[in-house]
């Protein structure tokens, strides 16, 4: 019987799907953080329930073949990258087999093409975003970095090798070196989680990969920041830097970004380019976080779409207009739909730089605005679209939505997931409901990481 605090030597036979590793012993499973399939290792249970345990790598006695050295001094510690132990040939197929084995045992699919996962040139360096918290360390010094595995502890870490380069430069370390001698220079505390007092909560950088635009936000708990242009003019001689600013963010929260914006130099956001379109991105824009992977991804739904010129489109959950404007290029009219109220204003903005006029957006949960729209005018041909995209957040869409979608009828839906167990969820039901999966290609952006993009083309069942 295996318990608490046990010390056990045992094989890593699996990967669950949070990239922990798995092994049994005399039956018993056990999650090991950190092990790799084929390593042999030393472990101390940490929790054991009745048919599983989960168990801390204490020592690796044979290393799997699979294993490398993790190029990241503490990507044990922190809670970003799950499996950077692992070799990027076997990421790829740690996370080609997740999106297959999901869409087989949750979405019921047996005959369907399963594509080759789209791999990364280059597995690190390619964040265009960082979000770091601000906290206090043991000896009363000001510290950043990241948070560790599950809990709100600071990993102390100014870098970050997933974090875009510009020219070889480390903007993230440059950012953050001027925003904590700034803070400790007078003395401006950090928040705290647990007591909701200190000011500074975090700080967001934005890189353009094309602009070489930089944009910092600081988030913080109140309504003004002291001696805020000093850190201006400081941040300022940062070559590329574009737009400065305050996110107010008083909530008791663990919500990093809060919904007022204070302009504090610059036009407010930074531009940069997805393939040929641009695209405006302000502190609270949604935007992809791997430029050169987005539009491999972007180019996977957009051929699934098969546009002519000639078609009606819907794109849901369409942020800032990214995916709507590649659509509008080779569509005859793009509908796009989302929640957040500042995503649609760039989306019309960004439609207005490229000089796209035959999209329209509209503001509000995909699930209402679609469903209203199509009862007030079913016998148009917007209503009778060719096409229709979804991109939804992890926990995929609302059956609301999906019995809509159903309802128009369109000849195509393409499938765009960040979570597969969902997309499996959601292709089972529209697979029951007159559609059938006829192809799927996962796309890696999150090298070092679990998290894995797919794009599903579902084509209408015809009748027979």
């Amino acid at each position: 019987m295996v318990k608490k605090n046990d010390i056990i030597d045992l094989t890593i036979e699996d990967l669950g799907v949070n990239g922990e590793g798995i092994g049994k012993v005399d039956g018993y499973t056990l999650f090991v953080k950190d092990g790799v399939i084929g390593d042999e290792v030393t472990v101390k249970v940490m929790k054991a329930n009745k048919n599983f345990g989960f168990a801390r790598l204490m020592e690796i006695n044979k290393p799997s073949k699979d294993r490398v050295t993790p190029r990241c001094s503490v990507a044990r510690q922190c809670g970003g990258c799950q499996i950077q132990c692992l070799s990027y040939e076997e990421q790829l197929k740690f996370k080609q087999n997740k999106v297959y084995n999901n869409l087989v045992r949750i979405g019921g699919q047996d005959d369907f093409v399963m594509k080759d996962i789209i791999g990364m040139e280059e597995p690190f360096n390619y964040r265009n975003k960082a979000q770091f918290p601000v906290g206090i360390d043991k000896e009363g010094n000001i510290v950043s970095g990241f948070y560790a595995g599950r809990t709100h502890s600071i990993i102390g870490i100014d870098s970050c090798d997933l974090g875009l380069k510009l020219d070889g430069r480390d903007i993230n370390k440059e950012v953050m070196d001027i925003v904590k001698k700034f803070m400790t220079k007078y003395q401006i505390e950090p928040y705290n989680e647990v007591t909701h007092k200190g000011l500074v909560r975090h700080v967001l950088i934005r890189i353009g990969a094309k602009t070489k635009q930089i944009m910092v936000c600081i988030i913080i708990n109140g309504r003004k920041l002291p001696n805020k242009d000093e850190l201006v003019e400081k941040l300022c001689k940062l070559e590329g830097m574009h737009s400065v600013s305050l996110n107010i963010n008083t909530n008791k929260s663990n919500v990093i970004l809060g919904s007022k914006i204070i302009n504090l130099y610059g036009p407010g956001y930074i531009e940069d380019y997805i393939g040929d379109v641009k695209f405006r991105i302000s502190p609270l824009s949604f935007f992809q976080v791997n430029p050169v992977q987005t539009e491999k991804l972007y180019n996977k739904a957009l051929e699934y779409a098969d546009l002519s010129g000639n078609e009606i489109v819907w794109d849901l959950y369409c942020g800032i207009g990214s995916i709507s404007l590649f659509l509008a290029k080779k569509a005859k009219k793009v509908l796009g739909v989302e929640i957040v109220p500042e995503a649609i204003e760039d989306a019309r903005l960004n439609a207005k730089i490229n000089k796209i006029d035959n999209s329209e957006f509209f503001v509000g949960a995909a699930e209402d605005v679609v469903t209203e729209y199509f009862s007030k005018h079913e016998n148009e041909a917007e209503c009778k679209p060719d096409v229709i995209v979804v991109d939804p957040p992890r926990k995929g869409c609302d059956e609301k939505l999906l019995s809509t979608i159903v309802k128009m009828n369109p000849k195509r839906v393409v499938y765009v997931s960040c979570d597969s167990a969902t997309l499996a969820r959601d292709v089972k039901w529209l697979s029951e409901n007159g559609y059938k999966l006829k192809e799927a290609t996962p796309c890696d952006m999150f090298g070092q990481t679990v998290h894995v993009e797919t794009v599903c083309l579902l084509s209408r069942k015809e009748p027979n």
